[in-house]
């Protein structure tokens, strides 16, 4: 991946430093400063983040009030500016500031040579280990809108954001340390005025656990105010007279951690994060609450012309499989979680409309595996038997031996009633009452085998007051891969809210932590078993040669894509950039933007059967029924969309057809 491709996705690169502190030794400071800065800007950095007070050190107590400190910090100041010059980094330092005969504890943002703005702290804290008002006054109370810097002019107070002139997406705002922690932290209403990035310059002690509520914190507010949102804390080598700083330094968006600090470093510590200012833009666009207050506050905007860093890597989490839960000791619970959301809405429906029985198809493969387990499970929420679900195995023209014996020893293993109807006769019939040659093997052949088995579900469950529950999942509804009129339909769709790739997962899950050793057993080889309609013909020695993958491209990637362009409403270009890193070294760039054209054609050909699905529960932040998350016109173009994915192959050097 060549850099101007990578450089392309518009990601801003942050530093957030925590450099190493010499109380009221401002050119020690500012020395480990600019070090810090230069290996920031080495690394592609386009934002820098230093700590509250950063230039004189936090913890200088009355020293902060000695004209002499006062004046090497404006000192320093410069220093800092004259490094920026001709450089790509916008920096954001602390220092104090005195504007007539008042003291503030500030931040100066700074670049290419020059202090654009000086924002004041606004919460002032005084409890405990804190006594800020002793030396400073809120910046709430300002009696002035400029400053006096170094024999400039300059921007001063809390009313204050910066913004690019080349980039529209990027507007930030400055709030200073307990700021954050206030009942209402400016933060809110920069945010509304249209800040998308939220520096935090802080010096924030440390005590036992405070750094997973400070955590918390800075992702709460990110998440709350739909903005990246960048934290830098003073670190151990601040004075520890009666506390300790950490150091820690962390960058957040939209509720998601991307990096931080390790904590109390004594060399001091930086981390490196890629925001995405633009998906801050589009959740705002998706969330129409962030407009319905009106901004209370007007804001001076200062405009800044931003150069971008040549990016040759991303600095941000890149999961290739986003819908899967990580391996963590919270894995099991989230699990546990999906499976009882996907119970517990079964269950409600099965109450409400007093059926009798859960009526299922069970092949052997994944999904119909997994609805019968969510079944069982909404047995055990109502307190009824495992046989009141009916499990229907409908073997066909291309059932495999395998996926038979799995599906009967499954039944078997979980206690529920099982059912063995065979189609082949009754598919060959159909087929001559309408004129098809069961050796011409094409789409009618295979539809009519699924079709049949529906019309038998349907049957069954009106003879036994039962609903015919769905197995297709989110993936299969995505790109159409469903016969309409027959899995494609159910009277509620259990596993419409789960992707393939969490089907697998939930399935291994169920078979590791959940179920006796006899079903673990089937159900293992089930998660081995290729996936696939089998309504063909196998092949020797009874093997499955029908593989849906072979057909689409890998499920995973395809779930990428889904993740990527509903939930994160990604441009086609960043989602093919972003699945050739996330994918290297597993599949080729060449095929993986020739699964994103069929994936991009076949999720706009095939919404006419999304339009009209059946119920099915919601479970994570990706859904696609018509009446939830996804509603789009059946006969919307995919040109747009495919002429960009046409663009970016030729650029990658690959033939288009």
């Amino acid at each position: 991946m060549n850099t101007s491709m990578i450089s392309s996705l518009g990601f801003r690169r942050i530093a957030t430093i925590s450099p190493i502190t010499s109380v009221a030794n401002v050119d020690a400071n500012v020395a480990d400063i600019l070090r810090r800065c230069d290996e920031a800007t080495e690394q592609g950095a386009e934002v820098i983040l230093l700590p509250e007070l950063a230039i004189t050190g936090y913890t200088v107590g009355d020293l902060v009030r000695v004209p002499d400190l006062l004046a090497s910090a404006l000192a320093g100041l410069d220093e800092i500016c004259k490094w920026t010059a001709g450089k790509v980094p916008l920096v954001i330092v602390g220092l104090p500031v005195e504007i007539g005969s008042r003291l503030y504890n500030a931040a100066a943002v700074i670049h290419n040579g020059q202090v654009h703005a000086v924002v004041p702290k606004t919460y002032l804290p005084s409890t405990n280990e804190y006594y800020e008002h002793r030396w400073f006054v809120s910046g709430d109370d300002a009696t002035t809108d400029t400053i006096e810097i170094n024999g400039s002019t300059v921007p001063f107070g809390t009313d204050i954001l910066i913004e690019d002139v080349i980039d529209p997406s990027f507007m930030m705002g400055v709030e200073i340390c307990e700021d954050l922690w206030a009942v209402e932290p400016p933060s809110g209403a920069m945010a509304r005025s249209g800040a998308t990035l939220i520096v935090n310059p802080s010096a924030s002690n440390e005590i036992v656990s405070k750094h997973e509520y400070r955590r918390q914190l800075v992702s709460s507010q990110s998440a709350r105010t739909l903005a990246a949102y960048a934290y830098a804390s003073s670190g151990p080598m601040e004075s520890t007279t009666d506390t300790v700083f950490s150091g820690h330094c962390l960058t957040c968006e939209v509720g998601t951690v991307l990096g931080e600090t390790r904590r109390l470093q004594m060399d001091g510590a930086m981390a490196i994060c890629d925001v995405d200012l633009s998906r801050c833009v589009t959740e705002r666009l998706h969330s129409n609450t962030f407009t319905q207050r009106r901004v209370g506050k007007t804001f001076r905007v200062i405009s800044v012309e931003l150069p971008r860093s040549i990016k040759d890597d991303i600095r941000r989490p890149l999961r290739p499989n986003p819908f899967v839960p990580p391996d963590g000791p919270d894995m099991s619970d989230r699990c546990r979680e999906v499976l009882a959301l996907q119970a517990t809405s079964l269950a409600t429906r099965i109450r409400h409309v007093g059926a009798k029985k859960m009526v299922v198809g069970l092949s052997g493969g994944l999904d119909s595996t997994l609805a019968t387990l969510v079944c069982v499970e909404a047995c055990d929420i109502l307190g009824i038997d495992h046989s009141s679900v009916l499990a229907v195995s409908m073997p066909g023209f291309g059932t495999t031996g395998r996926t038979k014996t799995n599906a009967e020893r499954l039944a078997s293993a979980l206690g529920i009633e099982y059912r063995e109807i065979p189609i082949e006769e009754s598919v060959r019939l159909h087929f001559k009452d309408i004129g098809h040659d069961e050796s011409d093997t094409s789409v009618v052949f295979e539809n009519a085998q699924a079709r049949e088995r529906t019309q038998i579900l349907m049957d069954i469950a009106n003879g036994v007051h039962g609903l015919v529950i769905g197995t297709g999942d989110m993936s299969e509804l995505a790109l159409g891969w469903c016969t309409y009129n027959a899995d494609h339909m159910s009277m509620y769709a259990v596993n419409a809210g789960v992707p393939k790739t969490l089907v697998k997962h939930l399935v291994s899950w169920h078979a590791d932590e959940h179920c006796s050793p006899e079903a673990s057993a089937v159900l293992r080889d089930i998660v081995k078993t290729p996936i696939s309609p089998e309504l063909l013909p196998p092949g020797e020695a009874d093997k499955i040669v029908q593989r849906t993958e072979d057909v689409l491209g890998p499920y995973e990637v395809h779930d990428f894509f889904l993740y990527q362009f509903v939930r994160m409403q990604r441009r086609i270009r960043s989602i093919a950039i972003l699945a050739v890193v996330a994918f290297d070294g597993q599949y080729s760039a060449d095929d993986i933007t020739k699964w994103l054209e069929l994936f991009v054609r076949r999720f706009f050909t095939q919404q006419f059967k999304r339009s009209c699905m059946p119920d099915g529960v919601k479970i994570g932040t990706v859904a696609l029924s018509p009446r939830a998350d996804w509603r789009m016109p059946s006969d919307a173009h995919a040109d747009l969309w495919l002429n960009e994915v046409y663009r970016i192959r030729q650029e990658m050097g690959f033939t288009t057809t």
